[in-house]
């Protein structure tokens, strides 16, 4: 996971929080939403409409499997439904390059249509684990990340409300990978630590994470404009210095600057020059101020990542200098910063640390814990 949604959803995330849930109750993950089409293929997939009677018609066998929304319904092989349509196949369902197990639902959610995976939460986590983790990571890390990865779930799933989906498989959430093979070992580290999540007197939080730190973890104050939540307390990361994200540079075109401030309705003419005029006290860039020939602009430091795209710009904690054509950043660290980073819980896996002393150095005061059965 590691980048968050807006602001002032995450801020709601943060002022709640839930009391564990029973781990045998599956999760509704969407693995695309707002699309206007998803097609799947399969082999031998059946489809049937939501909130229909198995008795009532009998489902259809399809290979391909094409969804459109139409007159505000979902429509599949010219028969239309507002309730959505449920897929299901003894085989593995493809999409995006993906494959899917257990159970796939398309609705309309908003104006377009959500394709839902359903699936136990144990089977999700490794998912995760196979996007968010490697498969190589020492087992430390892998029972690490999937006790976070489980614990972060929970807590979305017990909060979703009247939504079609609990969470999103994607870095808005997490990043899911659907189906995995069971030769990967990452089954394994999600097995040796069923149902175990954190907890935080005792009931669920958010718990987010990132790829690297830079050395210093971030408060979620900072990020998401929250309240304080002492369990994502920031601390300084000294186990990640070999990842190949703890430094990088970023050269930008002034021109270019120019173009992306003005899409953002940010309009300080040709750019001049650039300064980070506040810093958080982990030194990421609070506010970011643009000089322009028609004026300067304050921006949030986080704004300003998002603008110029949170996977080429890989984070606040950068400086900046200006010449005439371009502007030069260098920076470290990949990701908000908030919660574990994912590259120093690898480098403290391979110094021995075991996942609970790990979980403990990024999570002060929490308490491992297993999800009520």
């Amino acid at each position: 996971m590691t980048v968050a949604r807006a602001a002032v959803a995450l801020a709601a995330l943060l002022t709640a929080a839930v009391s564990p849930a029973s781990a045998a109750e599956r999760i509704r993950v969407a693995v695309a939403d707002g699309a206007r089409a998803v097609e799947l293929r399969g082999s031998d997939i059946e489809v049937s409409e939501l909130g229909t009677c198995p008795a009532c018609a009998a489902p259809r066998r399809a290979a391909i499997v094409r969804a459109t929304l139409s007159a505000g319904a979902v429509e599949i092989d010219g028969v239309r439904t507002a309730a959505g349509f449920r897929l299901q196949s003894e085989r593995p369902m493809r999409f995006n390059g993906r494959e899917y197990a257990a159970t796939l639902e398309v609705v309309r959610n908003g104006d377009g249509l959500a394709l839902i995976n359903e699936l136990p939460l144990e089977d999700y986590v490794v998912g995760v684990l196979r996007a968010e983790a490697g498969e190589k990571w020492p087992l430390e890390a892998l029972r690490a990340q999937a006790i976070v990865a489980r614990t972060y779930a929970a807590y979305h799933r017990t909060i979703a409300g009247a939504k079609p989906y609990h969470i999103v498989a994607s870095t808005a959430h997490q990043q899911y990978a659907g189906r995995v093979a069971a030769a990967s070992p990452i089954w394994g580290a999600v097995r040796e630590t069923s149902g175990q999540v954190l907890l935080w007197e005792g009931e669920l939080f958010p718990a987010f994470y990132h790829t690297e730190s830079g050395g210093y973890t971030e408060d979620p104050r900072m990020v998401f404009a929250a309240r304080n939540m002492p369990a994502l307390k920031p601390v300084r990361c000294e186990f990640s210095a070999g990842s190949p994200h703890y430094f990088w540079a970023l050269d930008v075109k002034l021109s270019e600057l120019a173009d992306v401030l003005r899409k953002n309705d940010v309009g300080v003419g040709s750019v001049t020059a650039i300064e980070v005029t506040e810093r958080t006290p982990s030194l990421r860039a609070a506010v970011v101020t643009v000089h322009g020939t028609r004026g300067s602009a304050r921006l949030r430091g986080n704004d300003f990542r998002r603008m110029l795209g949170y996977d080429t710009f890989k984070s606040t904690l950068f400086a900046v200098a200006v010449d005439g054509q371009a502007a030069h950043f260098s920076g470290r660290g990949y990701g908000h910063g908030v919660g574990m980073c994912q590259w120093g819980a690898k480098g403290m896996a391979e110094q021995g640390y075991t996942a609970k002393q790990i979980l403990e150095f990024y999570y002060p005061g929490t308490v491992l814990s297993t999800l009520d059965r």
